[in-house]
């Protein structure tokens, strides 16, 4: 009894959690804070580095969000290493031959419908940091780096985790025993 009594505990939370994101047709209010890094332009050089920028990137801010628990904090971080953003990015810019340089910021902005795998995220405004590469006119690159969709697997081989699910196993394994 104690543990239908703690299961459904946990499955009205997450039910509850899911009311009121959205508070109008044209603003989203979620806890996902994505990624950008909007290229400087589509010719195929610039496109190619971009990618380049993302790995680097990722790789660099991995082991940080691994460490962050709400959405808040993930902003938080992020904000504190926009100088660390900028400069991976500028040096493979520069590594290279680029001869211009990047920005970056968390900010809030309006986003199209986008899928990633099983993932779709409405139209609507959405947190995010975004990586201008030079006049960050060209293609972007977008992920989500909370809850860490990019950030929990290896190069090029990406896993949606979710916090809550790893709270509940967690906490089914530790009954067992």
């Amino acid at each position: 009894m104690k543990k239908f009594c703690i299961s459904f505990l946990i499955v009205a939370i997450i039910i509850l959690s899911g009311i009121g994101l959205t508070t109008s047709e044209n603003q989203v209010q979620t806890e996902y804070l994505r990624i950008h890094i909007r290229a400087n332009s589509n010719a195929e050089c610039d496109q190619t580095v971009k990618y380049k920028i993302k790995d680097a990137v990722v790789l660099y801010l991995t082991p940080f969000i691994a460490e962050c628990k709400t959405k808040k904090d993930a902003q938080n971080m992020l904000n504190s290493r926009l100088g660390g953003v900028v400069a991976v990015a500028d040096r493979v810019l520069k590594e290279n031959g680029f001869n211009y340089h990047s920005n970056a910021s968390v900010k809030r902005e309006e986003f199209p419908t986008r899928v990633y795998g099983s993932l779709e995220l409405e139209k609507g405004f959405y947190d995010a940091l975004i990586v201008n590469l030079g006049s960050g006119e060209g293609d972007n690159w977008w992920c989500v780096v909370y809850p860490p969709l990019c950030f929990t697997g290896g190069k090029g081989a990406y896993e949606y985790r979710s916090k809550i699910l790893d709270v509940i196993n967690d906490f089914f394994k530790k009954e067992k025993t």
